[in-house]
């Protein structure tokens, strides 16, 4: 573990922008950008994931595990580019189109930019011996021995790129369910040879260009932090070629909160924790493995998932009726011991929907009767239904064909009431007389029927549920850690942001990871106020920073989140230049004289010496690190704004957009490289002369 406090920045590597390669940043550009950070007195470069992810622009969605994206090799440094260039007039042509078409943008096109190099990829290699004659040469047939997990990989693109890059989940059963003798098989398959090379030989290009700068970045003396997404995306070579090292019966997510009343269900299989132990965790310690080739420390996104997952059945669209994995459950005897007979557990555990929630849409008993029918079973003679066994889950009622009976309006009402109460219960039987609490239980049409005492015994029977659940999570993740952490020289950070659990920073703690702390939602939250926690507070084991990727930067949180700005500004008076006030809280005397300049900063306009001031008070944080993006940073210099600070958002969560994930820097790698005046402000925030 590193000892000595660093300062760093956060940066997407596409985001990298040169004047010399204005298309999208590539591996050769953490050279210049490293050398612009050591002058600059930082110590680490932290990088969004570079992995593979195909046709999303996402680095969190990612293709493959191990392999490196492609679009962010640099085609002019490939070998065999130089004499392919000066012969070939045609491909000239199109690589110089292609810098040109792509000088500076707000937003880069990743689409057309991955478009366009897989083509000047290809021709490059079609130039090649290899490409020509389909047969490797010795530094290819090497690299590819020393990485094995690249022929699942290769034959996965080309099958990939034969279905049109359709999922993998709609190709023909014998590409769709493939055993590791048939890949191969596949892979040893003379006609197919050529263009599974294709992509061997572009992940030994991209390694090769990736590892030269990382060995420059460490003759400057920096380090480098990668990223790594804890979840894989369904249609990826890995949950295709590894089935039984996931979940595909249910897809990972959180549960509800207030600004997610339904919960998130992000569309990833969950792992199979059982086989992968079974395996001794072999493709988790692989994939650290070849991710310590490039890095000094690396971030595990979601760490909560490593102690338990929100699993969503696949058949439903939200998350209400997911549950924790692993969890802990009780019996049906439980209940009976409780006092709730069959029909009362009946009544707690299947959602019953009252035949007036279709009718107040359709405005007849009768037609609403017939809409039922398609779905549930009518209870005796009440006017109270259940959904029919073979309702799997609220995806089929999202898509029940209504038509015979309503207009369009009417049905889309209609399946929204019938999802609505598909969620509507207490408790959800996970598996044969085996419960658990739903996660908004208490919102349940079941359990407001229920009197004080049901509820109190139900109760204390899930404060039971939950200490067990807690010492599951807690051996799970223990039993990873021990297992994956272990071994490697990189540093272990982990994404713990908004976890309530007690048991997951003393794990994190007992396996030296850091967590991560961002300043603004560092807060006292249950305290008068919501004051911010102290920086001397902070936990040393961790990583302060004042943005992600998935927030604001500090510049639109000042302009946004006023409320936010000014708890800050009573925190940190000193730094802001206000007096402290010698009688007490700040927090007790909102008419203070602190209390009343804070009011008054908060509403300046955001400027280059308030950015000084925000992330120069932020490092003094306990933190072992401290590690800003570098939008942060930029905003010291207002020549490197934008006119807008929404755009200079990576990501939006809850958006699929081509906003997303392609943000790029406001001024070249070489202008920065001359900002002595910008150098200088780091190097003071940074706490260097």
């Amino acid at each position: 573990m590193q000892k000595t406090k660093l300062t760093g920045v956060a940066v997407p590597l596409g985001a990298l922008y040169t004047k010399e390669n204005p298309v999208i940043g590539e591996f050769p550009d953490l050279i210049p950008f490293a050398q612009f950070c050591k002058e600059a007195g930082l110590g680490i470069i932290q990088l969004l994931p570079v992995n593979d992810t195909g046709t999303q622009s996402s680095p969190y969605s990612g293709l493959s595990a191990f392999a490196l994206h492609s679009i962010y090799i640099r085609v002019s440094e490939v070998p065999g580019f130089g004499a392919l260039y000066s012969s070939d007039s045609k491909f000239k042509k199109a690589y110089d189109d292609f810098v040109k078409a792509n000088d500076y943008t707000l937003r880069y096109d990743y689409d057309a930019i991955l478009n366009t190099k897989t083509t000047l990829l290809k021709q490059i290699y079609d130039f090649l011996p290899v490409g020509k004659t389909g047969e490797p040469d010795k530094e290819l047939t090497d690299w590819i021995k020393a990485n094995p997990w690249v022929k699942t990989y290769c034959v996965y693109k080309n099958l990939k790129w034969n279905y049109m890059q359709a999922s993998w989940k709609s190709w023909h059963e014998d590409d769709k369910e493939i055993t590791p003798d048939q890949i191969t098989k596949r892979w040893n398959t003379k006609a197919f040879k050529k263009e599974h090379l294709f992509y061997a030989w572009c992940q030994m290009v991209a390694a090769a260009q990736f590892e030269e700068a990382v060995e420059q970045v460490h003759k400057m003396g920096l380090l480098l932090k990668g990223d790594m997404p804890i979840l894989m995306n369904e249609d990826s070579c890995d949950a295709w070629a590894y089935p039984e090292f996931f979940n595909h019966d249910l897809r990972a997510g959180s549960p509800s909160d207030g600004e997610n009343p339904t919960g998130q269900n992000w569309g990833f299989p969950t792992y199979n924790w059982k086989n992968l132990k079974a395996q001794d965790y072999s493709w988790w310690k692989q994939r650290l493995k070849t991710a310590s080739r490039y890095y000094d420390a690396y971030r595990l996104d979601h760490i909560l998932g490593f102690f338990r997952i929100w699993a969503i059945p696949n058949t439903d669209c939200n998350a209400l009726t997911g549950h924790t994995e692993p969890y802990a459950s009780f019996k049906i005897d439980d209940l009976y011991e409780l006092g709730f007979d069959d029909d009362r557990i009946r009544w707690l555990s299947r959602p019953h929907i009252p035949t007036s929630a279709v009718e107040d849409i359709t405005w007849n008993r009768e037609v609403a009767h017939k809409i039922l029918e398609t779905c549930c079973t009518q209870i005796g003679n009440e006017e109270l239904w259940l959904f029919d066994n073979s309702i799997k889950g609220n995806e089929q009622l999202a898509n029940l064909n209504l038509t015979a009976f309503v207009d369009e309006p009417a049905q889309e009402k209609i399946r929204q009431k019938l999802s609505e109460y598909w969620s509507n219960r207490t408790l959800l039987e996970v598996s044969k007389n085996k419960f658990i609490p739903l996660w908004t239980y208490n919102q349940s049409t079941s359990w407001k029927s229920l009197n004080e005492a049901e509820k109190t015994a139900l109760e204390e029977l899930f404060t039971q549920l939950g200490k067990k659940n807690t010492s599951l999570w807690k051996k799970q993740a223990d039993e990873i850690f021990n297992a994956i952490t272990g071994g490697l020289k990189m540093v272990p950070c982990g994404e713990d942001l908004g976890v309530g659990i007690s048991c997951v920073p003393e794990t994190m703690k007992k396996h030296n990871i850091l967590g991560l702390r961002v300043v603004r939602w560092c807060r006292e939250w249950a305290e008068e106020g919501q004051p911010y926690v102290p920086f001397k507070k902070y936990e040393p084991l961790s990583v302060t920073t004042t943005s992600v990727h998935d927030s604001s930067t500090i510049r639109e949180w000042w302009e946004s989140e006023k409320e936010s700005v000014e708890a800050f500004i009573k925190a940190n008076p000193a730094a802001f230049g206000l007096k402290e006030d010698a009688e007490g809280s700040l927090f007790d005397k909102p008419e203070n004289e602190i209390s009343q300049g804070a009011k008054t900063l908060a509403q300046q306009n955001f400027s280059p010496e308030l950015t000084q001031t925000i992330l120069k008070v932020s490092a003094t944080s306990a933190s072992q690190w401290f590690i800003p993006p570098l939008q942060d940073f930029l905003y010291m210099d207002k020549t490197c704004w934008l006119a807008k600070a929404s755009d200079e958002r990576i990501n939006i969560p809850g958006t699929v957009t081509k906003f997303n994930w392609t943000y790029r820097m406001p001024c070249a790698v070489e202008e920065l490289a001359k900002d002595d005046g910008l150098i200088q402000k780091i190097k003071e925030t940074a706490g260097r002369k």
